[in-house]
């Protein structure tokens, strides 16, 4: 596939990629290298060659799915420096019955206002 600097001009703008005449010109060439690499490849008879998904040979080791025994929620948060309870998205510092019990950390983001 031949490159035009058309083309270049073309990806720039659908990039949104101001360039100058300079710039153009290093793409320009750059791309048209690649796309000669490319078509070498393209030309390598590659029916006899075996498709590869995995070089290492090795696969996954799962461990056997079972139920086991594990700590309860109140073990879990025992000691939790902070906690949190819920009975939906809001958040009270006091445990109420039916209430789900979570770890409270430090916001990931930051809130914008």
């Amino acid at each position: 596939m031949k490159l035009t600097k058309d083309q270049i001009k073309h990806v720039a703008k659908l990039a949104n990629l101001p360039l100058s005449l300079k710039e153009e010109n290093k793409y320009f060439d750059q791309l048209s290298k690649i796309l000669g690499y490319v078509e070498q490849l393209s030309q390598i008879n590659t029916l006899e060659v075996e498709p590869t998904f995995n070089t290492s040979g090795q696969s996954n080791v799962m461990r056997e799915d079972k139920i086991t025994t594990s700590l309860s929620q109140e073990e879990a948060l025992f000691n939790a420096p902070q906690k949190k309870y819920s009975r939906s998205a809001c958040f009270d510092s006091v445990k109420r019955a039916g209430e789900v019990g979570m770890f409270a950390t430090k916001g990931a983001f930051e809130e914008k206002t």
